[in-house]
């Protein structure tokens, strides 16, 4: 009898997490279809989950008339960067304050603390930002976002829960903070450093907000801006739809299509990194919560 309660129990939650995922699942599979179906299958509401007659033409037009591969490699440097400058001060500062013996250890946690509270507002720091020159230049996105309270607490924690133990050891065998760092600290934490890297990395891909008010230099657009400018500018528009600009009909097929391919291109990659760091993310996940 129990083992019937127990199958009948696992089959309810297949059915329903199979529901879940289905819900998830069909808005993507509905706009990877969009984005290559016809414009009149789009307009005329047949696309699905399957594209209907098929063609590629919007991405070979994005493609030759965007500066999709330059915007492409500026986010990626962006990204590429601003993680890395996040990662060294996170972990650093995560593992000075992770530390009892830490002078002032106490007043500098209330101090970052309010950080998280409150902020300086976006007209004094547009205007530090423009007294520093750093206006157009991916530091003006970089500085200012160097570190996330919530994310240095987070791998404090987790720090903090590294047995004591192993760095006495290593402080006998003469090792100083950095090294214990480096050899112990870091090799032990890899899932929390891969979940915490991912929510970095994440953060730099999607940027936009940021790049409107201090980029706007056009070599130096991202991939955000590029996708908007795509979906909003009318010029490129019409250029892309390949027809009469008087059209009126024609307009939102094109501009439907072109979300799809927008929607493709900005997610694709970070769909295609994340299977690879979902053992890490999860476990540093779960091993954060519990911690916490």
């Amino acid at each position: 009898m129990e083992n019937k309660k127990t199958r009948v129990f696992y089959a309810i939650n297949y059915i329903l997490v199979t529901l879940v995922v289905m819900t998830m699942l069909f808005p993507l599979l509905n706009i990877i279809a969009m984005s290559f179906s016809s414009e009149r299958a789009i307009m005329s509401n047949e696309v699905n989950i399957f594209p209907v007659e098929f063609t590629a033409n919007t991405y070979v037009q994005v493609v030759k008339r965007t500066q999709i591969f330059r915007a492409m490699k500026n986010t990626v440097i962006l990204t590429i960067v601003g993680t890395a400058i996040n990662m060294f001060m996170t972990v650093c500062g995560a593992y000075a304050l992770s530390k009892q013996r830490l002078a002032g250890r106490k007043a500098i946690l209330m101090l970052i603390t309010f950080t998280m509270l409150f902020g300086a507002g976006l007209i004094p720091n547009f205007i530090l930002i423009k007294n520093l020159g750093l206006m157009n230049t991916y530091w003006a996105l970089w500085l200012p976002g160097a570190i996330s309270t919530y994310n240095m607490f987070v791998m404090k924690t987790f720090f903090s829960g590294i047995p004591a133990s192993l760095e006495e050891s290593a402080y006998i065998d003469g090792a100083n903070d950095i090294r214990i760092l480096i050899s112990i600290i870091l090799p032990l934490s890899l899932p929390a450093l891969a979940t915490i890297t991912l929510f970095y990395a994440v953060g730099w891909w999607n940027a936009y907000f940021s790049l409107i008010l201090y980029v706007n230099v056009s070599s130096k657009k991202a991939l955000q801006q590029i996708l908007h400018d795509l979906i909003n500018a009318s010029g490129v528009v019409d250029q892309l739809q390949m027809a009469d600009s008087n059209d009126a009909i024609m307009q939102p097929i094109a501009t439907e299509s072109i979300k799809a391919v927008a929607i493709i291109i900005a997610t694709m990659p970070i769909m295609c990194v994340y299977p690879f760091l979902q053992k890490y993310f999860t476990k540093g996940v779960l091993i954060g919560a519990i911690k916490g």
